[in-house]
C-alpha cells in the first residue's frame, strides 16, 4: 500500500504550529478591525475569465485550473475530451484563487450599488499558485489583505504605515523597515536620466539592487542598451542618503519643473505630515528610491516591509492603484490603496527570532486528574465550574495512573493540574499544581478560579 503524502508546496499544520499561526492571524485581524475594516470572503474558485489576463503572462501560467467533471461533461464532444491537455473551455472554466485583490475587484463591481464608499475591507484566506516550491514559497498559502477603495485620500497611505507598526508592535517585532516609494518618483528618475520610453526595463533592473548589488545591475542595464552616462546618473540619484525627509528635499532640488517626480515627492511628504497629525512619526519608514514593486499595477505610493536580520524576504507590501475595477469593464473606475501581510513569512521570521510567547502553544490551562470513578464524576463538576469562569480546561477521559495523566499534561504543555481523590472530595480542598515550578498547594475551587482569572 502506498504511503500517504502531500502534494508538493502544501503543508499540514499541527496543533502547536496552528496555535502560533492563529496568534499571528488574530493579531492582524484585531488591528484591521480597530482601523474600521470590514471582513470579506470570496470563493476558493473563480471563473477563469475573472482570473486570466489580470496577472500578466507569467501569472496566467501559475493559475491552478479546475477540471470540469460529472454533468459538466455529459454533452462535451469526445474529441474535446481527448484534447484535455490543452484545457479547452470544455474541460476547465474555473480556477483556484491566485490572490485576493482580483476577487475583491470582482466583488466591488458586482455589488457597487450596495457598497458604501469609501469601502474598507480586509480578507484573510488561502490562495493557490502553480509555482515551483522552495523555501518561503508555497503552492498554497494565506494572504491577509486590507484595502480602501473609492477614495484618493492619502490618509489611507498613512494608516497603512500605522497598521503595519501596530501589528508588529503586538507581535513583538521591533527591528523592521517599511520601505516606501512612489510610481511618479520612479517615472521622474527615468525622465531625469533620459530613459523615457524604456521605463519598465529600468525599473525591473533597479528593483533587483538589494539582491544583486550595484555591479550586476549596472551590467544588466548595459546589456539592455542604457548608456554609461545615464547609468552613472541613475546611481548618483539612488545613492541619495539621509532621513526620508532629507531624501525628499534632495530629490526636489534635482527634479526640474514639470518632472513627474515632483508629484510623487509631494505625496510622500504629505503622508509624513499626516503621520505627524496622527500624533505619530516616521519611525521605521525609509524612502527607498529603488523600490519598484508592482510595475504594471501600482500607480502611486508603494510599500514593502522587511524584518531585519532574518533570512526571509519581504513580509508585507502594497500600494496605490487607480485601475482596480477597470479590468472588469467598469465605467466609473475606482481608485484604491491596500497592502497584504504574508503570514507564512512572518511565522518563519518570528520562529527564527524566537518571538512566540510560550502561552501561544497552550490548548488548556488546567488538566483535571482523578483516581477513580467517584473522583472522575466529581471532577466533571469542577470542570464545568472552571469553563463557566472562562478558564480553558479538560479532564483526563479515562481512569489511569496519576503519573500517566501528569505526563499527558506535560506533553500538551498544560501549565496546571488539579488532582482529585477522596480527601479532596470530602474537604473541598483541591490539589493545585504548577507543572513549571513544581509547586503544589491545597486550595478551594473558587480560590483556584480567582488565581487563574487574575493572572
Amino acid at each position: 500500500m502506498e504511503k500517504p503524502g502531500l502534494p508538493k508546496g502544501t503543508r499540514d499544520f499541527g496543533p502547536a504550529v496552528m496555535a502560533r499561526r492563529q496568534y499571528i492571524l488574530n493579531t492582524i485581524r484585531g488591528v484591521f478591525q480597530r482601523f474600521g475594516f470590514q471582513p470579506l470572503e470570496t470563493p476558493a474558485m473563480e471563473n477563469l475569465s475573472t482570473l486570466t489576463g489580470k496577472y500578466g503572462d507569467e501569472g496566467d501560467q501559475l493559475l491552478f485550473k479546475v477540471l470540469n467533471s460529472g454533468d459538466f461533461l455529459k454533452n462535451v464532444p469526445q474529441e474535446a475530451l481527448s484534447a484535455s491537455r490543452t484545457l479547452t473551455p470544455y474541460v476547465a472554466e474555473k480556477g483556484l484563487r491566485y490572490d485576493l485583490t482580483v476577487p475583491f475587484a470582482r466583488y466591488v463591481v458586482m455589488n457597487r450599488n450596495e457598497i458604501a464608499f469609501p469601502f474598507r475591507r480586509y480578507q484573510i484566506q488561502p490562495v493557490w499558485r502553480a509555482d515551483r516550491p522552495q523555501k518561503g514559497r508555497y503552492r498554497e498559502f494565506y494572504q491577509c489583505d486590507a484595502d480602501v477603495v473609492g477614495t484618493r485620500s492619502l490618509v489611507c497611505e498613512a494608516e497603512i504605515i500605522l497598521m503595519i507598526r501596530a501589528v508588529f508592535s503586538k507581535l513583538g517585532i521591533s527591528d523592521y523597515t517599511i520601505k516606501v516609494n512612489h510610481r511618479d518618483v520612479l517615472n521622474g528618475v527615468a525622465d531625469l536620466i533620459g530613459a523615457k520610453g524604456n521605463e519598465t526595463a529600468l525599473f525591473v533592473a533597479i528593483d533587483k539592487l538589494d539582491k544583486l548589488g550595484e555591479n550586476k545591475v549596472r551590467e544588466e542595464l548595459l546589456e539592455k542598451g542604457f548608456p554609461h552616462s545615464g547609468i552613472d546618473s541613475l546611481f548618483d540619484v539612488l545613492k541619495t542618503t539621509g532621513t526620508t525627509s532629507d531624501k525628499i528635499a534632495t530629490l526636489k532640488n534635482r527634479f526640474p519643473e514639470g518632472n513627474a517626480g515632483l508629484r510623487g515627492l509631494a505625496d510622500l511628504k504629505a503622508v509624513l505630515g499626516l503621520l505627524t497629525d496622527f500624533g505619530s512619526d516616521d519611525a521605521h519608514v525609509d524612502f527607498d528610491i529603488s523600490l519598484a514593486r508592482g510595475l504594471s499595477y501600482y500607480t502611486g505610493c508603494i510599500f514593502e516591509v522587511k524584518i531585519n536580520n532574518v533570512a526571509i524576504g519581504s513580509v508585507s507590501g502594497g500600494g496605490r492603484y487607480d485601475n482596480l475595477t477597470q479590468a472588469f469593464g467598469d465605467k466609473e473606475n475606482l481608485s484604491g490603496v491596500g497592502f497584504s501581510f504574508g503570514v507564512d513569512r512572518i511565522y518563519d521570521a518570528m520562529d527564527e527570532l524566537k518571538l512566540f510567547p510560550p502561552e501561544t502553544t497552550v490548548s488548556s490551562r488546567v488538566l483535571i486528574c482523578h483516581f477513580d470513578e467517584e473522583s472522575f464524576r466529581y471532577g466533571l463538576r469542577v470542570l464545568t465550574a472552571l469553563r463557566n469562569a472562562g478558564v480553558s480546561a479538560e479532564i483526563y477521559p479515562e481512569t489511569m495512573k496519576i503519573r500517566k495523566q501528569l505526563d499527558f499534561a506535560n506533553k500538551k504543555q498544560i501549565p496546571f493540574t488539579l488532582v482529585i481523590g477522596s480527601d479532596e472530595i470530602s474537604t473541598g480542598l483541591l490539589a493545585f499544581k504548577d507543572l513549571q515550578s513544581g509547586e503544589q498547594e491545597k486550595l478551594y475551587l473558587q480560590d483556584i478560579i480567582d488565581r487563574l482569572t487574575t493572572n
